[in-house]
């Protein structure tokens, strides 16, 4: 066999389901070849390989690259004022009531370039690939009016050609009314649904299409026409789901097909129950729960019970959650939601990968999936979820490239 790459003296935590705990496999193996995983199995069956490189990882594990599945990584401004204020007793609905909230980061996002836009936006995705992210989604809504939707989904593009990650680009133009039109909000649902989002689409710019359905927000009406339009240009569609209040939106997401709903603190059975039946994959935000003081968590017994997939992602944002670090997201997940770290890691690959429609590409380690993987510093799968602020990630692999520190080489056949 010949390949690119070849990986040993390591373990592989696979997250391939139905087998051992995290998919393990003791003194793996990792063959590479044309960007993909063209072998992986214990050292001991490994066949003949003649590979250009070889890599000893040192006993460390393997995993999946991490997925982050919600974010808003694109911004202007900085609203750590807000965090002040809640803290002094102000709600995330006062806060946006009086203008604040994600108003604020629209009138900064309006202000700043395409350069400034994506050199602020490098910088809270450094924390990420620090953390193993190998993909990011990355959504708009901070724009809401058709150049600075179309600007920030620009940068996003760009990050995903410069940025060392994989990006998948959401159209997010249902998160907010914007203040020109707070007296005709109809007027903005027209326009976001019928003007910017044809425009992003014919500029090659979305490959999803989102929604804030909240009383603050949107309603189910509002987000329907969206999903429709996104339904003719053969969007797939994802949604910001009973975030804040019991508004039906896991239902609406099951309605649609759509590839995830998003918090669902509030979401009842029977839309969970309908999440099960459509294949919707629910995306845990902890970030968020934990910036906002929220005590009413998701329903994670009713995920577990109905078989609805958990991912988890960062929501890495500049209001309620500015999250940057993925593992941090995982232990939250834990803390707060009480997932075991299985799940949490789960939550960040293979469940992630489904939230993004990627399912066939990425997210675990086997034979034909993209070599997106990472190696960390650790003993345990499980300390990926337990430790806070420790840096843990030996090395990055992107398309079977490693995209971090040089590794310990050999040259030639492994000295087995």
């Amino acid at each position: 066999m010949k390949a690119d790459r070849l990986l040993i003296d390591c373990h592989a935590a696979t997250m391939v389901p139905g087998g051992a705990a995290y998919g393990a496999i003791l003194d793996a193996a990792v063959v590479i070849a044309d960007g993909r995983i063209a072998w992986i199995g214990p050292r001991a069956d490994l066949p003949s390989v003649e590979a250009v490189e070889t890599e000893r990882l040192g006993g460390r594990w393997l995993t999946p690259g991490l997925i982050d599945c919600h974010t808003h990584l694109v911004f202007g401004g900085d609203r750590s004022g807000e965090f002040e204020q809640r803290l002094g007793g102000a709600t995330y609905e006062d806060i946006a009531r009086a203008g604040g909230g994600i108003v604020a980061s629209v009138k900064a996002t309006r202000a700043a370039s395409e350069d400034e836009l994506y050199a602020s936006a490098m910088d809270r995705l450094q924390g990420l690939k620090a953390t193993g992210v190998t993909t990011v989604e990355i959504k708009s809504g901070y724009g809401l009016d058709q150049d600075s939707e179309l600007k920030m989904l620009r940068v996003a593009r760009r990050i995903g050609r410069e940025g060392g990650v994989r990006v998948r680009t959401t159209y997010l133009g249902l998160h907010a009314v914007p203040p020109e039109h707070r007296a005709n909000r109809a007027a903005y649902v027209d326009l976001a649904v019928d003007h910017i989002l044809p425009a992003a689409q014919a500029e090659g710019l979305v490959d999803a299409v989102d929604a804030y359905c909240e009383p603050i927000a949107f309603s189910i009406e509002e987000v329907a026409r969206l999903f429709d339009k996104a339904r003719t240009l053969g969007l797939p569609v994802k949604l910001h789901a009973d975030q804040l209040s019991n508004g039906g939106g896991a239902a609406l997401a099951a309605r649609y097909g759509a590839v995830s709903a998003d918090h669902i603190e509030h979401a009842t059975e029977d839309g969970i129950k309908a999440m099960a039946r459509a294949g919707v994959t629910a995306v845990l935000l902890p970030g968020a729960f934990l910036m906002l003081r929220e005590t009413q968590a998701p329903p994670v017994g009713l995920l577990r019970a109905h078989g609805v997939r958990m991912a988890v992602a960062t929501d890495c944002n500049p209001g309620t959650s500015p999250v940057a670090s993925m593992t941090d997201a995982l232990n939250l997940a834990c803390v707060q939601f009480r997932l075991t770290p299985e799940e949490a890691l789960a939550g960040a690959t293979r469940e992630a990968a489904w939230a993004l429609g990627l399912q066939d590409q990425i997210g675990t380690l086997a034979v034909g999936k993209v070599a997106d993987l990472a190696a960390w510093d650790v003993q345990r799968p499980a300390e990926l979820a337990y430790w806070l602020g420790k840096p843990m990630l030996h090395g990055r692999w992107r398309d079977g490239v490693r995209t971090s520190a040089d590794p310990a080489r050999i040259d030639g056949p492994p000295d087995f």
